[in-house]
């Protein structure tokens, strides 16, 4: 089981977890099979951004909408860990409600990208998927 990013989306996705940081980034990942397409940096609505994320239903569905016209699935949702490590927690486990995503998790400590891993999640079980990074 693996997902597999082009290197340009794979630092777009971290580019976004650093700036971002103290406060968790979020977003989507867009793509076929296990390729990963496009990435759709989402707005953090949280009322605790430093230590969970959530994505506005409105912006997601847009973007959902945007997804199929392009003929791209959802592929995965990655967002960001500060100072913790790049594993689901258990608020990460209980909102993981799309069992064919992965989950991209990015560990962020001092605005510098430490670690990144990608789960499947699937009725409270985590699998660690492996990650390519192509040119």
């Amino acid at each position: 089981m693996k997902i597999i990013f082009k290197k340009e989306l794979f630092e777009k996705m971290k580019n976004h977890a650093v700036k971002e940081s103290p406060n968790e980034s979020c977003g989507i990942i867009a793509g076929t099979g296990e390729i990963a397409q496009k990435i759709y940096e989402m707005a953090n609505t949280s009322q605790n951004p430093q230590t969970c994320y959530f994505m506005d239903p409105k912006e997601q569905l847009k973007i959902f909408k945007e997804m199929r016209k392009e003929g791209l699935e959802l592929l995965g949702i990655y967002h960001s860990h500060i100072n913790l490590p790049a594993y689901p927690s258990k608020r990460d486990v209980e909102l993981a409600n799309y069992p064919d995503a992965f989950y991209v998790i990015i560990r962020v400590d001092e605005k510098e990208v430490k670690e990144i891993r990608a789960f499947k999640i699937m009725e409270g079980k985590i699998e660690e998927a492996e990650i390519y990074v192509e040119e």
